[in-house]
């Protein structure tokens, strides 16, 4: 258990605006799910595009959680396949072409030759295979292929025939996980923490999301803003010190936070949250600096008619509740 001592944490003036951006942002998501025709009244929310609160509710991941987690063959070598794969490229379109050309996606019919000539065409046409969310290491180094999409592929390989379900089903903590994860060419900190949290979505392994987090680049950016000083905590302690402190804060600050049905924020969502309130500050106060001194944020809302329903794992109980 960890001890913390709140003379030795220093808030900035962007400390409260995590807490004000969560609550307007998750107002956001409850807005759209009410067909409410006015989201916000926040500029910077209207112009910008922002990730949801929690991150199991964003597009991508609900996108992964209902088809490609859920759907299909349940065996843990054949769930943890369609999880990388689809993780590596982390773009619904490129799933969806896989699926188009293959039909179902399982390692018992995989080969390399077809996924990779099937990618290698979509590039040749222009298309975008990979999402823009995050850079992942080229892998050429290891695996020797001058095309990434092919290094990738041999990184699936790799961990599904290294027995990686397996290992995963008996680690006894997330961040075992993580760390087995991590052991992979090309896997870094950040991705292994995703990747974790990702499996967690499945039945392959049941840890709380309250057991282990590591921050991301975006996070120790909106860290850095939150507080002038961490004192003797490092970057993991502050975002558990939130997290575990989260009603007080909302109580503090007079707001009322709509949480998941009932599913308080956890290690991962503020994670998210500091990366989130790192984009946020460059225009609410410039004045801020973080480690990567970025001014600007570069995404732009768009309005999608695309309807999402709402499905979460079941473990978590919340289905029934919508």
């Amino acid at each position: 258990m960890i001890i913390y001592n709140k003379t030795t944490i220093q808030p900035s003036i962007v400390y409260n605006t995590y807490w004000q951006f969560a609550v307007e942002r998750q107002n956001i998501f409850f807005n759209k799910i009410n067909n409410k025709n006015v989201l916000t009244s926040d500029p910077i929310l209207l112009k910008h595009k922002f990730t949801n609160v929690y991150r199991a509710s964003d597009r991508v991941s609900q996108y992964l959680i209902k088809n490609v987690i859920y759907r299909g063959d349940q065996n843990p070598k054949e769930v943890l396949f369609r999880i990388l794969l689809f993780k590596i490229f982390n773009k619904i379109q490129t799933w969806e072409l896989l699926e188009n050309e293959l039909g179902t996606l399982c390692w018992s019919e995989y080969s390399f030759n077809h996924y990779a000539g099937i990618l290698h065409d979509a590039l040749k046409a222009k298309e975008a295979i990979y999402s823009g969310a995050y850079i992942m290491a080229s892998g050429k180094s290891t695996y020797g292929f001058i095309r990434k999409h092919e290094n990738h592929l041999k990184i699936i390989e790799q961990m599904i025939s290294s027995g990686l379900a397996d290992k995963i089903q008996d680690a006894e903590s997330l961040e075992n996980v993580y760390r087995l994860l991590l052991s992979y060419p090309t896997i870094g900190a950040f991705l292994a923490y995703q990747y974790a949290i990702d499996i967690n979505y499945s039945e392959i392994i049941n840890f709380s999301e309250m057991d282990f987090v590591k921050p991301g680049p975006g996070a120790k950016d909106g860290i850095r803003k939150c507080f002038k000083s961490f004192g003797n905590y490092s970057e993991d302690d502050i975002i558990r010190f939130v997290t575990e402190n989260q009603d007080q804060e909302f109580d503090r600050l007079g707001l009322e936070f709509k949480a998941l049905w009932g599913r308080p924020l956890q290690l991962i969502d503020c994670q998210n949250l500091f990366c989130e309130t790192d984009k946020y500050a460059r225009v609410a106060h410039p004045e801020i600096i973080g480690l990567s001194d970025r001014k600007r944020i570069k995404q732009i809302y768009k309005k999608t008619n695309v309807d999402i329903q709402y499905w979460y794992p079941p473990k978590w109980g919340i289905n029934p509740q919508f």
